[in-house]
């Protein structure tokens, strides 16, 4: 596995809102950060539509955080749900009409 740690490894403008990633699974193609303006913690994931590639980003908890940094593996059922849409309602930022699917 292939993860990125530390102090703000990549950060990311969206909607005025920063998104600092804190560990990146580029094997996985997931990372886990904290939202700049709040402090929440969020799990993203890579998406495609037919005009761009972009990434949605779901509220996590403490302990989720916690133990994903731990161990990334433990991320990869919640991973999975989010790519299949059963998260949806962890969501940070709404997608719009042309959502795309996980890529």
């Amino acid at each position: 596995m292939t993860v990125g740690m530390g102090r703000a490894t990549d950060m990311r403008m969206t909607d005025k809102l920063t998104f600092i990633d804190h560990l990146v699974s580029r094997e996985h193609r997931f990372s886990i950060g904290v939202l700049g303006v709040t402090g929440e913690k969020y799990l993203s994931i890579p998406v495609t539509n037919q005009r761009v590639d972009d990434e949605e980003y779901y509220r996590i908890d403490d302990a989720m955080f916690n133990r994903f940094a731990a161990n990334p593996l433990d991320a990869l059922p919640f991973v999975e749900r989010c790519r299949q849409r059963q998260e949806d309602f962890h969501l940070i930022l709404q997608p719009g009409t042309d959502r795309g699917i996980a890529s």
